[in-house]
């Protein structure tokens, strides 16, 4: 396959998991059960932990390795940790002022939850979008580090995972009141950050090869810093936290099927 037509697959797949989610708002009459609901949070989870260490982590160490660094865990590990204090600084700096803002406005629980989610959402399709496009960036280098059946792993995975995702953020938003074309825009929109940021980071790491381990832990480190400080919380408020820990299980064993099977 041409390598701007498989990037432009592997960008798009993603952004088309979270729009196939979001017409769910036009098919469903009711709000999905919490049991579902917990289900999708443990099952986004499970995906994105298992893609940060199958298609990130251990790529930016063989990468690293490859490249002759001396200590091939250091890459690695800065860029896991940056990645992690990059993700909590926009945390507090950016979703929870224009959630507030939005909530002052908001006359129902309903209201505030909605725009809790979709804030949530979108700020976790960032890093997942800059997963997508230094794995590409790696694969499109042709070093071998990254293969093409671990970039279409990791887009499909993420696809996946999106799907319940749209069907979050549009399901609360009809029910709060807005119509099903607005709630389906609303969960369009949290997804469309991920293709801006895949190519903004393509743009960017492939002129800069040597620091694509990183970049790959980078990103890494924002995927697990969603998982822990977002969808994981989420997913344990109440009742019904088992359902979560089967989402966990199943999204990470099928996540680990997906990069294993297909590399």
């Amino acid at each position: 396959m041409n390598n701007t037509i498989f990037s432009a697959v592997c960008i798009a797949v993603p952004f088309a998991g979270t729009t196939l989610g979001a017409l769910t708002v036009f098919f469903l009459g009711r709000e999905p059960s919490t049991s579902l609901q917990k289900f999708l949070l443990g099952f986004a989870s499970g995906v994105m932990v298992a893609a940060s260490v199958w298609s990130l982590l251990i790529p930016a160490l063989e990468m690293a390795k490859n490249q002759g660094v001396a200590l091939t865990w250091l890459p690695a590990s800065v860029g896991f940790i940056v990645g992690m204090l990059f993700l909590m600084a926009t945390d507090a700096l950016i979703p929870h002022f224009d959630s507030e803002t939005i909530s002052r406005n908001c006359t129902s629980h309903k209201q505030k939850r909605s725009a809790k989610m979709f804030f949530a959402v979108t700020l976790h399709n960032i890093p997942e979008g800059m997963a997508v496009g230094v794995v590409l960036a790696g694969y499109l280098a042709g070093k071998g580090e990254v293969e093409m059946a671990g970039v279409m792993a990791l887009a499909m995975g993420v696809a996946i995972q999106n799907f319940p995702e749209g069907a979050i953020v549009s399901m609360p938003g009809a029910l709060s009141g807005q119509t099903r074309g607005r709630a389906f825009f609303y969960a369009f929109l949290s997804g469309a950050v991920e293709p801006v940021f895949a190519l903004l980071t393509l743009a960017l790491t492939a002129i800069i090869y040597p620091v694509l381990p990183y970049f790959l832990a980078f990103a890494a480190g924002a995927m697990i810093y969603v998982v822990v400080e977002e969808l994981i919380p989420e997913a344990h408020e109440g009742k019904g936290s088992r359902y979560a820990n089967f989402g966990v299980a199943t999204g990470f064993a099928l996540m680990m099927l997906l990069d294993v099977a297909l590399s």
